[in-house]
Protein backbone atom coordinates (compact mmCIF):
# COMPACT_ATOMS: atom_id res chain seq x y z
CA UNK A 1 0.00 0.00 0.00
CA UNK A 2 1.03 3.70 -1.08
CA UNK A 3 1.63 5.84 2.33
CA UNK A 4 0.70 9.87 0.66
CA UNK A 5 0.74 12.62 2.93
CA UNK A 6 -1.27 15.62 1.31
CA UNK A 7 0.21 18.74 2.28
CA UNK A 8 -2.56 21.84 2.94
CA UNK A 9 -3.76 24.66 4.44
CA UNK A 10 -7.38 24.42 3.52
CA UNK A 11 -9.24 21.69 2.03
CA UNK A 12 -10.35 22.60 -1.62
CA UNK A 13 -12.58 21.02 -4.13
CA UNK A 14 -9.11 19.94 -5.69
CA UNK A 15 -7.79 18.06 -2.29
CA UNK A 16 -11.63 16.43 -1.95
CA UNK A 17 -11.10 14.80 -5.56
CA UNK A 18 -7.44 13.84 -4.87
CA UNK A 19 -8.74 12.19 -1.69
CA UNK A 20 -11.18 10.48 -3.21
CA UNK A 21 -8.72 9.11 -6.31
CA UNK A 22 -6.31 8.04 -3.99
CA UNK A 23 -8.70 6.31 -1.70
CA UNK A 24 -10.18 4.11 -4.37
CA UNK A 25 -6.23 2.98 -5.73
CA UNK A 26 -5.91 2.02 -2.50
CA UNK A 27 -3.74 4.79 -1.06
CA UNK A 28 -3.26 5.08 2.29
CA UNK A 29 -3.58 9.01 2.52
CA UNK A 30 -3.24 11.06 6.04
CA UNK A 31 -3.76 14.80 5.62
CA UNK A 32 -0.94 17.08 6.84
CA UNK A 33 -2.21 20.15 7.98
CA UNK A 34 0.52 22.92 8.00
CA UNK A 35 -1.60 24.71 10.91
CA UNK A 36 -1.63 21.29 13.16
CA UNK A 37 2.26 20.23 12.41
CA UNK A 38 5.26 21.10 13.64
CA UNK A 39 8.74 19.42 12.34
CA UNK A 40 11.37 18.04 14.47
CA UNK A 41 14.46 18.37 12.68
CA UNK A 42 15.94 16.37 14.34
CA UNK A 43 13.90 13.51 14.10
CA UNK A 44 12.19 12.24 10.88
CA UNK A 45 10.20 9.11 12.81
CA UNK A 46 7.32 10.67 12.30
CA UNK A 47 6.81 11.10 8.86
CA UNK A 48 7.29 8.26 7.48
CA UNK A 49 5.60 8.44 3.98
CA UNK A 50 6.12 6.94 0.62
CA UNK A 51 5.40 10.31 -1.57
CA UNK A 52 3.82 13.65 -0.08
CA UNK A 53 1.48 15.47 -2.11
CA UNK A 54 2.41 19.45 -1.91
CA UNK A 55 -1.11 21.25 -2.06
CA UNK A 56 -0.24 24.49 0.23
CA UNK A 57 -1.75 27.43 -1.56
CA UNK A 58 1.16 29.59 0.02
CA UNK A 59 4.37 29.70 -1.55
CA UNK A 60 6.27 30.00 1.64
CA UNK A 61 4.78 27.17 3.36
CA UNK A 62 4.79 24.99 0.30
CA UNK A 63 8.45 25.83 -0.10
CA UNK A 64 9.80 25.48 3.66
CA UNK A 65 7.86 22.27 4.38
CA UNK A 66 8.63 20.62 1.04
CA UNK A 67 12.67 21.12 1.60
CA UNK A 68 11.76 19.72 5.46
CA UNK A 69 10.12 16.24 4.11
CA UNK A 70 12.69 16.15 1.42
CA UNK A 71 15.05 16.38 3.19
CA UNK A 72 13.24 13.61 5.81
CA UNK A 73 13.90 11.48 2.58
CA UNK A 74 9.89 11.92 1.62
CA UNK A 75 9.37 12.16 -2.07
CA UNK A 76 7.59 15.35 -2.57
CA UNK A 77 5.51 16.32 -5.47
CA UNK A 78 6.02 18.90 -6.87
CA UNK A 79 9.90 19.02 -5.81
CA UNK A 80 11.62 21.93 -3.80
CA UNK A 81 13.28 22.74 -7.20
CA UNK A 82 10.10 22.96 -8.95
CA UNK A 83 8.34 25.03 -6.12
CA UNK A 84 10.59 27.35 -6.19
CA UNK A 85 10.82 28.24 -10.09
CA UNK A 86 7.55 27.90 -10.50
CA UNK A 87 6.11 30.10 -7.62
CA UNK A 88 8.60 33.10 -8.43
CA UNK A 89 7.79 34.87 -11.68
CA UNK A 90 11.09 36.08 -12.17
CA UNK A 91 12.28 32.64 -11.92
CA UNK A 92 9.99 31.01 -14.23
CA UNK A 93 10.39 33.45 -16.81
CA UNK A 94 14.66 32.78 -16.31
CA UNK A 95 13.83 29.06 -16.62
CA UNK A 96 11.21 29.10 -19.57
CA UNK A 97 13.62 31.64 -21.19
CA UNK A 98 16.38 29.04 -21.10
CA UNK A 99 14.45 25.93 -21.85
CA UNK A 100 12.92 27.86 -25.71
CA UNK A 101 9.84 28.97 -24.75
CA UNK A 102 8.48 31.91 -26.02
CA UNK A 103 7.30 34.49 -22.65
CA UNK A 104 6.15 37.74 -23.24
CA UNK A 105 9.03 40.40 -23.06
CA UNK A 106 10.01 40.64 -19.64
CA UNK A 107 12.37 43.53 -17.86
CA UNK A 108 13.39 43.61 -14.24
CA UNK A 109 14.20 46.67 -12.02
CA UNK A 110 15.40 47.38 -8.71
CA UNK A 111 14.30 51.13 -8.20
CA UNK A 112 11.39 53.22 -9.25
CA UNK A 113 13.46 55.26 -11.66
CA UNK A 114 15.04 52.47 -13.47
CA UNK A 115 11.38 50.73 -13.25
CA UNK A 116 10.12 54.15 -15.46
CA UNK A 117 13.45 53.78 -17.63
CA UNK A 118 12.71 50.02 -17.93
CA UNK A 119 8.73 50.59 -18.86
CA UNK A 120 9.53 53.31 -21.15
CA UNK A 121 11.96 51.13 -22.93
CA UNK A 122 9.31 48.33 -23.08
CA UNK A 123 6.37 50.07 -24.54
CA UNK A 124 3.11 51.27 -22.78
CA UNK A 125 0.85 49.13 -22.34
CA UNK A 126 2.48 46.82 -20.02
CA UNK A 127 1.79 44.96 -16.91
CA UNK A 128 3.79 45.60 -13.10
CA UNK A 129 3.26 42.18 -11.48
CA UNK A 130 4.85 41.02 -8.30
CA UNK A 131 7.28 38.00 -8.55
CA UNK A 132 5.16 36.02 -5.88
CA UNK A 133 1.67 36.05 -5.74
CA UNK A 134 -1.58 34.56 -6.93
CA UNK A 135 -4.73 34.98 -8.43
CA UNK A 136 -4.19 38.15 -9.89
CA UNK A 137 -3.84 40.23 -6.83
CA UNK A 138 -1.58 43.40 -7.66
CA UNK A 139 -1.37 42.97 -10.96
CA UNK A 140 -1.83 46.58 -12.69
CA UNK A 141 -1.88 47.89 -15.84
CA UNK A 142 0.55 50.18 -16.66
CA UNK A 143 -1.35 52.53 -19.63
CA UNK A 144 1.57 55.59 -19.71
CA UNK A 145 4.13 56.99 -17.79
CA UNK A 146 2.04 59.13 -15.34
CA UNK A 147 -0.29 56.34 -14.30
CA UNK A 148 3.05 53.91 -14.07
CA UNK A 149 4.78 56.93 -11.42
CA UNK A 150 2.08 56.37 -9.33
CA UNK A 151 1.71 53.02 -9.05
CA UNK A 152 5.70 52.80 -8.51
CA UNK A 153 5.53 55.13 -5.90
CA UNK A 154 2.78 53.55 -3.65
CA UNK A 155 4.95 50.06 -3.97
CA UNK A 156 7.31 51.79 -1.76
CA UNK A 157 5.00 51.34 1.23
CA UNK A 158 4.36 47.53 0.86
CA UNK A 159 6.56 44.73 1.65
CA UNK A 160 10.08 44.60 0.15
CA UNK A 161 9.02 41.79 -2.46
CA UNK A 162 6.55 44.85 -4.45
CA UNK A 163 9.42 46.95 -4.92
CA UNK A 164 11.08 44.28 -7.01
CA UNK A 165 9.87 45.76 -10.07
CA UNK A 166 8.66 43.05 -12.53
CA UNK A 167 7.42 44.34 -15.91
CA UNK A 168 6.16 42.88 -18.83
CA UNK A 169 4.86 43.99 -22.33
CA UNK A 170 0.98 43.36 -22.28
CA UNK A 171 0.43 41.14 -25.10
CA UNK A 172 -2.70 42.18 -27.66
CA UNK A 173 -4.40 39.20 -27.18
CA UNK A 174 -8.19 37.99 -27.24
CA UNK A 175 -10.31 38.39 -23.48
CA UNK A 176 -8.62 35.54 -22.81
CA UNK A 177 -6.07 33.30 -21.58
CA UNK A 178 -5.41 29.42 -21.28
CA UNK A 179 -4.25 27.05 -18.93
CA UNK A 180 -3.15 23.62 -19.73
CA UNK A 181 -1.94 20.71 -18.18
CA UNK A 182 0.69 18.15 -17.85
CA UNK A 183 1.18 15.49 -16.33
CA UNK A 184 4.49 13.13 -16.13
CA UNK A 185 5.07 14.10 -19.46
CA UNK A 186 1.96 13.91 -21.05
CA UNK A 187 -0.43 17.03 -21.88
CA UNK A 188 -3.55 16.02 -20.89
CA UNK A 189 -6.51 19.70 -21.39
CA UNK A 190 -6.65 22.53 -21.65
CA UNK A 191 -9.19 25.62 -20.76
CA UNK A 192 -9.74 29.59 -22.09
CA UNK A 193 -10.36 31.46 -19.08
CA UNK A 194 -12.19 34.62 -20.28
CA UNK A 195 -11.94 37.88 -18.22
CA UNK A 196 -15.26 38.55 -16.40
CA UNK A 197 -16.78 41.58 -17.33
CA UNK A 198 -14.78 45.19 -16.49
CA UNK A 199 -11.85 43.76 -15.81
CA UNK A 200 -8.92 42.63 -18.31
CA UNK A 201 -7.66 39.55 -16.06
CA UNK A 202 -8.51 36.60 -16.65
CA UNK A 203 -8.14 34.11 -13.24
CA UNK A 204 -11.13 32.15 -12.47
CA UNK A 205 -10.51 33.03 -8.70
CA UNK A 206 -11.68 36.33 -9.74
CA UNK A 207 -15.34 35.13 -11.53
CA UNK A 208 -13.25 34.38 -15.09
CA UNK A 209 -15.18 32.11 -17.30
CA UNK A 210 -13.70 28.76 -18.25
CA UNK A 211 -14.38 26.41 -21.38
CA UNK A 212 -12.80 23.87 -23.50
CA UNK A 213 -10.00 24.87 -25.26
CA UNK A 214 -9.01 22.41 -28.09
CA UNK A 215 -5.86 20.52 -28.45
CA UNK A 216 -3.29 21.93 -30.99
CA UNK A 217 0.57 21.04 -31.64
CA UNK A 218 1.78 24.24 -31.05
CA UNK A 219 -0.39 24.18 -27.52
CA UNK A 220 0.67 20.59 -26.84
CA UNK A 221 4.83 20.89 -27.86
CA UNK A 222 4.58 24.22 -25.39
CA UNK A 223 3.02 22.56 -22.84
CA UNK A 224 5.16 19.58 -22.22
CA UNK A 225 8.58 21.58 -23.25
CA UNK A 226 7.05 24.62 -20.40
CA UNK A 227 6.66 21.57 -18.00
CA UNK A 228 9.87 20.23 -18.52
CA UNK A 229 11.79 23.76 -18.10
CA UNK A 230 10.75 23.56 -14.61
CA UNK A 231 11.03 19.66 -13.86
CA UNK A 232 7.14 19.38 -12.82
CA UNK A 233 5.54 15.70 -12.33
CA UNK A 234 2.30 18.01 -13.20
CA UNK A 235 1.52 21.26 -13.86
CA UNK A 236 -0.91 24.31 -15.09
CA UNK A 237 0.56 26.56 -17.84
CA UNK A 238 -0.83 29.36 -18.48
CA UNK A 239 -0.76 30.52 -22.33
CA UNK A 240 -1.80 34.23 -23.80
CA UNK A 241 -2.75 33.94 -27.50
CA UNK A 242 -0.12 36.62 -29.39
CA UNK A 243 -0.01 38.12 -33.04
CA UNK A 244 2.78 35.62 -33.63
CA UNK A 245 1.68 32.71 -31.30
CA UNK A 246 1.23 31.53 -28.08
CA UNK A 247 3.49 32.65 -25.46
CA UNK A 248 3.77 31.41 -21.77
CA UNK A 249 3.62 34.01 -18.83
CA UNK A 250 3.11 31.50 -15.41
CA UNK A 251 3.31 28.31 -14.44
CA UNK A 252 1.42 27.06 -11.38
CA UNK A 253 3.07 23.87 -9.00
CA UNK A 254 -0.04 23.44 -7.46
CA UNK A 255 -2.64 24.33 -9.71
CA UNK A 256 -6.45 24.21 -9.49
CA UNK A 257 -8.24 22.17 -11.37
CA UNK A 258 -12.22 22.08 -10.64
CA UNK A 259 -13.07 24.20 -13.20
CA UNK A 260 -11.36 22.45 -15.49
CA UNK A 261 -12.74 18.75 -14.87
CA UNK A 262 -16.16 20.56 -14.89
CA UNK A 263 -15.46 21.95 -18.06
CA UNK A 264 -13.42 19.36 -20.22
CA UNK A 265 -14.61 15.89 -17.84
CA UNK A 266 -11.16 15.34 -18.05
CA UNK A 267 -10.28 13.62 -14.65
CA UNK A 268 -7.37 15.58 -14.13
CA UNK A 269 -7.00 14.49 -10.39
CA UNK A 270 -7.41 10.63 -11.10
CA UNK A 271 -4.26 11.34 -13.56
CA UNK A 272 -2.22 12.74 -11.20
CA UNK A 273 -2.81 9.91 -8.64
CA UNK A 274 -2.08 7.58 -11.46
CA UNK A 275 1.60 9.46 -12.61
CA UNK A 276 2.23 9.42 -8.39
CA UNK A 277 1.33 5.61 -7.98
CA UNK A 278 3.37 4.88 -11.36
CA UNK A 279 6.53 6.83 -9.48
CA UNK A 280 6.54 4.99 -6.28
CA UNK A 281 6.09 1.88 -7.60
CA UNK A 282 9.28 2.05 -10.07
Amino acid sequence: MVKMAIVYDIIRPEEKMLIKEASTKGFEVTMLSLDHTYFNLGSKDNFNYDVALQRSISYFRSLHSTKVLEDFNVKVINSFYTTLISGNKLFTTLALEKAGVPTPKTFLAFSEEQAIKATNELGYPAVLKPVIGSWGRLVSALNDEESTKAILESRKFMHPLYQIYYIQKRINRPPRDIRSYVIGDQYVTAIYRYSPPGDWRTNTAISGRAEICPKSKELEDLSIKAAKAVNAEYIGVDFMESQDGLVVHEVNSSTEFKNTVRVTGVNVPKLIVDHIYSLVKR
